[in-house]
């Protein structure tokens, strides 16, 4: 597995956006993986064709490494559909 794991690559593509205040943001978006043959060429495999035409490949990382060890995973509660205005709960 530490094999396979050292010739896997993430792909992303980079979408920047416009901020409130002129200012730009930059957004990561995984759209595949990679990997690595014995020749040194790569093999990609994409769920998602990025719009801009710019892929990003890195290292792949197990989820477990990307997060930061002391950061607790912060569930985000999820919004309550809202009753139609004409419906009266009783």
């Amino acid at each position: 597995m530490e094999e396979q794991a050292r010739n896997m690559k993430t792909v992303w593509t980079v979408t920047e956006r416009a901020q409130t205040g002129g200012a730009t943001k930059s957004f990561w978006t995984r759209v595949g993986v990679g990997f690595v043959n014995r020749d040194g060429s790569i093999n990609l495999r994409l769920d998602a064709i990025p719009i801009n035409g710019t892929l990003q490949v890195r290292e792949w990382e197990p989820a477990d490494r990307a997060r930061d060890p002391n950061e607790q995973a912060r569930a985000r509660p999820r919004p309550q559909p809202s009753a139609p205005a004409g419906d009266a709960l009783i």
